[in-house]
């Protein structure tokens, strides 16, 4: 796949009738489908309710004002609105904003690649429910994370439980017959999104699972001292929560 077709994620397929109709209707099936047929299930009923346990060990990790990227029906900024934390959603999905908004939250209808209001000045960059594939190309999604992100701010990531690094074009895929336009993104466990952060200004800090689910915290790393760090070989991945786990 060339850079030109990875340029970004057209926002039209989060517009397409399957994701728009779940979201207002707070309910799948949905899935994202490959060209060979291989379907992952998206969860719409769980990205729609409040949050969850799961979803509090993220909100626990936020600090200073928090920008959730491809924030959907907006859980989560609504969760931290209700806790009196600063955050916003963005989203290129109109539905997704308006339930949002709805929810309590606030949100913009705006790709994470478009100029966005404080940019350099996010505490917290949220990529949750593996948005670390929106554009099918993690790198480019991660230096733009850290253009957004304050220096020494945080990169909350949910990542896939499997060893896995792909980039595919997809599509919305209701189960039904009715699809969405073709794009493409991406899937990445925790192994493979630390080496994508290697070089986009990012130092993985920790790691850990909840409920089934991983995730990883990356810290912005001052620019000055992108190099030093690599060379000190500070950007290990810590997992201090996962039990039995240590520096490796």
């Amino acid at each position: 796949m060339t850079a030109a077709r990875l340029a970004g994620p057209p926002p039209r397929a989060w517009q397409a009738d399957p994701y728009a109709d779940a979201l207002r209707a707070g309910r799948g099936p949905l899935f994202l489908r490959r060209g060979d047929g291989w379907l992952l299930p998206l969860e719409v009923e769980r990205w729609c309710a409040d949050a969850d346990p799961a979803d509090g060990t993220v909100l626990a990790r936020c600090t200073g004002p928090v920008l959730d990227v491809g924030c959907g029906p907006g859980r989560l900024v609504a969760a931290l609105a209700r806790l009196g934390h600063p955050a916003l959603g963005v989203d290129v999905t109109p539905a997704a904003v308006e339930r949002t908004v709805g929810a309590g939250g606030s949100a913009l209808c705006r790709s994470v690649f478009d100029p966005l209001p404080r940019e350099g000045g996010w505490g917290t960059v949220l990529l949750i429910d593996g948005n670390i594939g929106i554009g099918g190309d993690p790198a480019r999604l991660l230096r733009r994370a850290a253009r957004l992100a304050a220096p020494g701010g945080s990169l909350l990531v949910e990542v896939a439980g499997a060893d896995v690094d792909e980039r595919v074009e997809v599509h919305v895929d209701d189960g039904r017959g009715g699809h969405g336009a073709p794009f493409w993104w991406s899937r990445l466990g925790a192994d493979a999104l630390r080496t994508a952060a290697q070089d986009t200004g990012w130092a993985p800090y920790t790691a850990w699972r909840s409920a089934g689910r991983h995730f990883v915290h990356l810290r912005r790393r001052p620019r000055a001292r992108d190099g030093a760090l690599r060379a000190s070989g500070r950007n290990t991945l810590r997992n201090p929560d996962a039990q039995g786990a240590g520096p490796r």
